[in-house]
Order: structure tokens, then sequence, then C-alpha cells
């Protein structure tokens, strides 16, 4: 609990901008889409990469097709960018930007840019970028993931659960001077830096969270960009949001036993960025840690137990915590109806704890594209 009040409270403070000044020159970008079954949402990304205030050749855009319709890499073709269409047996994010990295030439990109098949980005995106990329010893950079829709209670929710991540986990962590959490999208490289962590990467699902592992062992500041935003398809309905937690929390705990050995010498290097995400790593998700706070809090009350009022006490805080989080905008009448999923939301990711073995061996996708 104090962990992430320590860090909710750091995130209330404005934290000064990386870069102050306009970058002077242009860095070249390849900005890698991985698209697997993206039928409904890949051509509005790109339309929308494409549209960016930025030499038109500083950056390429990259499409890696996976199982598209034809009729969509018909359209795709037709575009300014450059489209590598595979057809795994057993498609995953990390072999299609690894085939990415191989089809691409490694000496003509400086920065590589990850972007999901339904994110949405800015005409200024890639220039905000390019400014940060300008600052000395910045290598790793991610950016504002936000809502791309609020359609429903579950999406409403879905979107109040990421701002809550990137408050504490990002935020809270860049203010204290600690890295920022990668998210899978939105986020930049040090071109040569990704090119070399990804091709020993062999992760089924959540590439991000073993490449994260990676470079902060290597010493790898990660920064924050508060206010260049990407935005995210959220979560629609509940099937949904648990297929994508199950993958989620899979990764979690897939990445923390790969690293946990090289925990006690980052202690000895004073590698404390590793070390603070290998404890997320092991950390239960806040929704897991709110409804067993509240569980046992009640268990106590109903056993007249005395130390009920300690435990009450350990969940206010937490509420505190997750409360300060959540941006202004989303305090509206509307999340408490998107609160009420949450005892559900709950039951789904219990369930998962005991489906994560079987969410390793295979990639688990999330369908994209808007409802009505």
């Amino acid at each position: 609990m104090a962990y992430l009040l320590v860090y909710s409270l750091a995130s209330l403070r404005r934290g000064k901008p990386l870069a102050s000044v306009p970058a002077r020159a242009c860095k070249r970008f390849a900005v890698l889409i991985a698209a697997y079954r993206e039928d409904a949402v890949i051509l509005s990304t790109v339309h929308a990469c494409l549209a960016q205030d930025y030499p038109d050749d500083k950056y390429d855009v990259t499409v890696i097709s996976d199982h598209m319709r034809p009729e969509t890499n018909a359209a795709l073709s037709s575009l300014p960018i450059k489209l590598l269409q595979v057809d795994f047996e057993k498609s995953t994010n990390t072999k299609s930007l690894k085939a990415a990295l191989e089809y691409l030439d490694k000496a003509a990109y400086d920065v590589a840019l990850i972007i999901d098949a339904d994110n949405i980005i800015a005409p200024s995106y890639l220039s905000e970028v390019n400014d940060a990329f300008a600052v000395p010893g910045v290598r790793v950079v991610q950016t504002h993931r936000v809502a791309k829709n609020l359609n429903t209670d579950m999406a409403y929710l879905d979107a109040v659960s990421e701002e809550i991540n990137n408050s504490i986990f990002r935020s809270g962590h860049a203010n204290l001077g600690m890295s920022a959490a990668l998210i899978g999208s939105g986020m930049a490289f040090d071109y040569p830096l990704f090119y070399d962590a990804m091709m020993s990467n062999t992760s089924v699902g959540g590439f991000d969270r073993v490449l994260e592992m990676k470079l902060l062992y290597e010493g790898v500041h990660f920064h924050y960009l508060p206010d260049t935003f990407v935005k995210d398809e959220k979560i629609q309905q509940a099937n949904n949001f648990y297929q994508q937690r199950r993958r989620w929390l899979s990764a979690q705990y897939y990445s923390f036993f790969e690293f946990a050995g090289r925990l006690l010498p980052a202690i000895r290097d004073g590698k404390w960025d590793f070390c603070d995400k290998l404890y997320q790593q092991i950390s239960f998700s806040r929704v897991l840690l709110l409804g067993f706070v509240f569980i046992i809090s009640l268990a106590h009350s109903l056993c007249a137990s005395p130390s009920a009022c300690k435990w009450w006490g350990i969940f206010i805080l937490l509420l505190s915590a997750l409360a300060l989080a959540i941006p202004r905008k989303y305090w509206k009448w509307r999340l408490l109806k998107a609160v009420c999923w949450v005892p559900y939301s709950f039951l789904l990711m219990l369930l998962n704890l005991f489906r994560l073995k079987e969410a390793n061996k295979r990639f688990i996708h999330t369908v994209h594209g808007v409802d009505g």
C-alpha cells in the first residue's frame, strides 16, 4: 500500500518537460505496427501515422500484416508504407517485430517507434518524440497512452485503470527520478538498442515485459512524455477483458521468474530501476489487491477480530492511493457506474490466476474495433 501511495502522491507534482527546446535535426524513424487480424482498425492507424507534421523522408511506416484479409493488404499496398506480409503458424508480436527488424536496413534508422494496430497519434507526435531524443542520454521514451473510446462502462473502467497506471508507474516514478514503465505501444527506442534487445526476445505474450527487464538490467533509463498522447482502444466487453488480462498476467509472472535470479547482482550493483520493476512483476494487480484486502478486512470484521480496524485502515489507504491517481476529468457520475464492474473484474482476474501456464504457450489476441 505504501508503495502505491508514495508514487501516487509523487504523480501529483507537475514534472519539468524532458525537452525544453525543439530539436535542430530530424532523426530517422521506423514506425513499426504489428497487425494480427486487425482489418477493422489498421487503415485508420496507418493514415494517422502518415499525417505527421514531420519530413516524409525521415520516417517509414512498416506494417507487419499477419493473417489479414487480401482486400486489407491491397488497400495497405496502395499507401506509401512498407508492407511485410507474414503467415506464422503460431503468431506473436515478438515474431512480427523480429521479422520487421530483419526486413529493414538496420543502418537506415535512428529510432524505432512501436505503435499498436488500433492506436491513433496526432500530427505533432513524431516531432515531439524527436525533440525528446535530442536530449543527451535519452535512449527510451514512453508516451502517454489514453483512451480512444469510452463507449461502455467497461471501457470507462479500463480507461481509468490505465490512467491510474500512468500516474503511479510513469508520472510518479519519473518525478522521483526512477524509470517510467513501458506499456507495449507508444514507446520509442534507440534503434540499435531495440534491435539487439528484440532479436534475443522469445516471449509469447507481453514482449514489452521481457524487453523492459533486459534494458533495465543493462542500466538503460526510460523517460516519460506525459503530454505526448497516443490514443488506444479500450476493452468494451467483459470477455475481452478476461482474455487481455490473462495475457498480461502471464507475461508479468513469466518475466519475473525469468529475471528473479538477477536480483542479488542488481542490488549489489545498485540497479534500483531493475529491482523496482522486479517488485512490480511479482505484485498483485490493483484489482486483485483491492479485492483481497477487502475480503480480509470483511473476514476480520465478521470474526470480531481486534485487527479488523488495521485491515480497514489498509483498505482505506489503498483506496486513497488509487483515487489520487485518477485524473480529474474522469471524476464524473459515470465513474460510479464503471466502479460497479470492479467486483466482476476481480473475479475474472482471480480466475486468470489459475490459467496462467497455458496462456504463455499461445498468443492471446485482443479483438479491436469500436462497437457502434
